[in-house]
């Protein structure tokens, strides 16, 4: 037989996950509130808040130095909703905003008595968010970092009618007679707590079935003196007697088997002291699959035929030691499993509309009736709801203040769609698409679930046409970059000057209604399957043509599915930015030279026509006539006809702002002026513009683009495959091309004249 020596010595290693944290006395819990009072004194409210806090990191304010911003963040939920989840739910940025808004309020304001509700349309993912969240909750509130402490009782049994020997003959003598009866499982109860008796030395647990933090058990009206004398004057307790996020401690009392307990060793001992002697405290040990701290209902899990649950072994040892008193009830409801934790619904349907009409007097109140006693619950309850199912609460007006809803629409966020599209199919589906056509076919998906018409986005740009060359005629196209948190440079300056930040606000505020039409998750994913599957070779690479092709057939099964013309303006914005950088990565140019006739320039203004100077930055020798003007407006794009109107201004510009103010009030090289800048830029740009002109005219060059790679391109003269080689290692370097997708989006420009197509357009300068 095979030796499994070594494979059962491995079981060692889980010995330490075995083992829970010891249970406290009441003086070392005190020990430990004192040595982490921050973590320790925390309601599920706070344990919630700082989970989500520490797997999301501080959110990133792309324009952080913009006055207008308005805080819209960029958040990282990769560790809460990602990492070691069986699915991972992408949240995309306008609902991470919404999310930390709502966590963050649990950390700033008093508990209120909320039900929250997660509200989505089919196929948005909510199931699976709220699943990672309690997992992720789960896992926090067990971990040294989440820990939080639970009331036990530990009660001496030799104050027990008959002494601890009788009552133990009993109990084993009441275990036989039921095991012979044939109630086994009660009889197994019983002798298990028998033997948990001996383990203790002569003392039995009384756990505290709402799981209430121990220091509840000091009685209200000494609290504040209590904590006044516990703690040091420091940071922490004034935080305490201050924050509203700590009222809490002062205001709450504990469960009504803990009071009843608490009075009843008083009435025994005369002194409190001697009772705090009995309260230990231990970890509270969360457990889903239990129903421990979190507990989650599907519309089909049928109401339990028990709701009151009581422990009988421990009710007789109760009523012993209390000479019979029946003052200390121990019955509890299945609410209780999860006080000081969450509840939660998994949709509104069947039998969670009977669970969640039994929240009402929950939420309204904070307590409930379990047959004579009043159970408090200061769970957190969470559910999810579907757009069809709202009107069941809008029926009920009670609950009108009750109900927090944070929506969950489909993702309106284009990175978070192409990360859920990397997450199904793989990272590398990256490499079979030429850069923009992916987050192009995000960007088409988004279009689906937009609404057509955004009053916020009329009021703030009233022509739409005149960004055709980037946008359609509903600014979707914008709308979206907006939502990813991008303010697009191909905006004009007025308009950025005008996106103030209530501006800002009314658009992030519209993304409240967008997200419930169009393709949802599920939707998104099969056709992603389908075109990728259709369209994928190993010798060519996907490029727009393929993707507006097979729009265009969905476009003809449905057309509703997309406003009109939305993909042709995809396709010319598409067009308009890939010559730009196919121009851009074509250009080359010595700047040394460019920046000394711009300088020799804006001397040479201060002039009359016929001089002959020597520029005293640039040191040069000039002979300033028409020609030499004209050298550098021509590169400029001046009309002879406003050249004399332009040097008048740039000579304008220069003695009274760049050589007063700029150079000789603030130091600055001429280099560093605003008037330098201008024209550097502008003179740049037309260079750029004009790049591709000559090579376009020459056929040599266009076939050569082609044969890039192959055998036949070194037949070509040395210029062209120099520019050509140029060309295709800039596209790599500055918009990340592979090889063959940079031989590529050349083709597609040469092959559809791209240049000529936009010629006479202007980009932002």
């Amino acid at each position: 037989m095979r030796d499994l020596s070594k494979a059962m010595g491995s079981l060692e290693n889980c010995r330490g996950q075995l083992s829970q944290s010891p249970i406290l006395s009441f003086q070392e819990f005190l020990q430990e509130v004192i040595a982490s009072p921050q973590r320790v004194i925390r309601n599920v409210y706070q344990v919630y808040s700082d989970m989500a806090n520490s797997l999301v990191c501080d959110g990133i304010d792309e324009y952080g130095e913009d006055p207008e911003s308005i805080g819209f963040l960029k958040y990282d939920c990769t560790k809460l909703f990602v990492d070691g989840a069986d699915r991972a739910f992408f949240a995309d940025r306008l609902f991470a905003n919404r999310l930390m808004r709502h966590v963050d309020s649990f950390k700033v304001g008093a508990k209120q008595n909320k039900i929250y509700i997660f509200d989505g349309p089919h196929g948005s993912g909510k199931s699976t968010f709220l699943n990672n969240l309690l997992q992720k909750f789960e896992e926090y509130a067990n971990s040294p970092e989440g820990c939080r402490y639970e009331v036990v009782w530990r009660l001496k049994q030799d104050h027990l009618v008959g002494g601890v020997h009788s009552l133990n003959s009993l109990t084993q003598k009441l275990a036989w007679v039921l095991e012979n009866e044939g109630k086994t499982e009660l009889a197994s109860e019983m002798k298990c707590a028998c033997d948990a008796d001996k383990d203790l030395g002569g003392y039995f647990d009384v756990p505290c079935p709402s799981h209430d933090n121990p220091l509840l058990l000091i009685p209200k009206e000494i609290r504040r003196q209590f904590f006044d004398d516990l703690f040091e004057n420091d940071e922490f307790k004034w935080q305490l007697f201050t924050e509203k996020k700590f009222e809490w401690i002062f205001l709450e009392e504990p469960c009504t088997i803990c009071v009843s307990l608490y009075q009843e060793l008083l009435k025994k001992h005369h002194d409190p002291y001697k009772v705090l002697e009995c309260v230990y405290a231990r970890p509270f040990v969360y457990n889903r699959r239990l129903g421990e701290g979190v507990s989650v209902f599907n519309p089909g899990d049928k109401p339990l035929r028990q709701n009151v649950l009581t422990n009988e072994v421990l009710q007789k040892k109760l009523d012993a030691m209390l000479s019979g008193s029946k003052h200390v009830s121990y019955i509890y409801s299945r609410y209780a499993k999860t006080n000081n934790g969450i509840y939660a619904l998994m949709d509104i349907k069947s039998h969670n509309t009977e669970r969640l009409m039994e929240l009402h007097n929950i939420i309204s109140d904070g307590v409930h009736k379990v047959e004579d006693i009043e159970e408090k619950v200061n769970s957190l309850l969470f559910a999810l709801m579907n757009p069809e199912d709202k009107k069941l609460l809008d029926d009920l007006q009670a609950f009108s203040d009750r109900v927090e809803y944070i929506n969950i629409p489909y993702v309106l966020d284009l990175q978070t769609e192409v990360d859920i599209y990397r997450e199904n199919f793989g990272k590398h589906i990256d490499e079979s698409f030429l850069p923009r056509v992916l987050h192009n076919f995000a960007r088409v998906i988004i279009a689906t679930r937009l609404r057509t018409k955004s009053e916020a986005m009329e009021e703030w740009i009233s022509k739409p046409e005149k960004y055709e060359m980037y946008c359609d005629t509903n600014l979707q196209l914008l709308k979206m970059e907006i939502f990813t948190g991008y303010i697009p440079e191909w905006l004009k300056e007025e308009d950025v000057a005008s996106f103030t930040a209530k501006r800002r606000q009314s658009i992030i505020a519209e993304s409240e209604k967008d997200g419930w039409k169009g393709l949802s998750g599920r939707d998104s994913i099969k056709l992603f399957n389908e075109f990728y599957s259709t369209y994928v070779r190993e010798d060519k690479l996907i490029d727009m043509s393929m993707l507006r092709k097979f729009f265009r057939k969905y476009c003809k099964e449905d057309r509703n599915i997309l406003p009109m013309g939305f993909l042709d303006s995809l396709l010319r914005m598409y067009n308009f930015t890939v010559l730009q950088q196919v121009k851009e990565s074509l250009y080359y140019y010595n700047e040394e030279q460019i920046s000394k006739e711009i300088i020799n320039y804006i001397f040479a203004v201060n002039f009359e026509l016929g001089s002959v100077e020597n520029c005293e930055f640039t040191g040069e020798h000039l002979e300033i006539n028409e020609e030499f003007f004209r050298r550098l407006e021509s590169r400029l794009q001046i009309e002879q006809r406003n050249a004399a109107a332009f040097r008048s201004s740039v000579q304008k510009s220069y003695t009274t702002l760049a050589l007063p103010q700029e150079m000789l009030r603030d130091g600055l090289p001429i280099t560093e002026t605003a008037l330098y800048i201008h024209l550097y830029e502008r003179y740049t740009y037309n260079l750029k513009e004009k790049v591709l002109e000559p090579f376009l005219k020459n056929e040599n060059f266009r076939r050569a683009v082609k044969d890039f790679d192959l055998d036949q391109f070194r037949t070509y003269d040395n210029k062209i495959q120099s520019d050509i080689s140029f060309m295709i290692d800039n596209l790599q370097k500055k918009h990340r091309y592979s090889r063959q997708g940079a031989k590529e989006i050349c083709s597609y420009v040469i092959d559809n004249n791209l240049a000529e197509m936009f010629s006479g357009t202007t980009a932002k300068k």
